[in-house]
């Protein structure tokens, strides 16, 4: 069973400005490659080092996060799917990139059942290229009371939290 959406077609999940650098890199049109689930899986554990949306430095690309974020909007993952990535023993950032999915993609109406099991998650990390650690559970925290999603993300009416 696929994850319920909040409804916008891919392009509009992301601002406009990220969309289109995503779709025009050259390591996105690599991420063709990958035809699974498992296989997204292992690029993010071997490729991602941060889940911030532009990379560092000079050159102002996307990031492999985002590019592989977007990887996974293109493959409508399953409930199942999605416990598996949450739930990832390997890597934090396969965790977050999960979380991303839901905060980006999924119904705004589903995503306290989704992030409340986390909310007080202990594994520490450093979601940005800073390397300054923060826990899962901070970080989903802010996913979901945070602006750091963008205006184009599925903003919802926080009163639901706790229902």
């Amino acid at each position: 069973m696929e994850i319920q959406t909040c409804g916008k077609p891919i392009d509009s999940l992301l601002e406009k400005v990220l969309c289109m650098n995503i779709l025009s890199s050259d390591y996105f049109k690599e991420l063709y490659r990958l035809k699974t689930y498992h296989e997204v899986i292992d690029e993010i554990y071997n490729q991602v080092d941060h889940v911030e949306p532009w990379m560092t430095g000079n050159c102002r690309g996307p990031s492999t996060a985002f590019c592989l974020l977007y990887k996974f909007f293109t493959m409508k993952l399953t409930v199942k799917q999605m416990h598996g990535l949450l739930k990832h023993p390997d890597s934090p950032y396969i965790r977050a990139i999960g979380f991303l999915y839901l905060r980006y993609a999924a119904d705004p109406k589903t995503l306290w059942s989704w992030f409340e099991p986390y909310i007080k998650d202990e594994e520490e990390f450093s979601p940005g290229s800073s390397g300054r650690m923060t826990t899962m559970g901070v970080y989903v925290r802010d996913l979901l009371l945070g602006q750091q999603c963008g205006p184009n993300a599925c903003f919802f009416d926080s009163s639901w939290i706790g229902t």
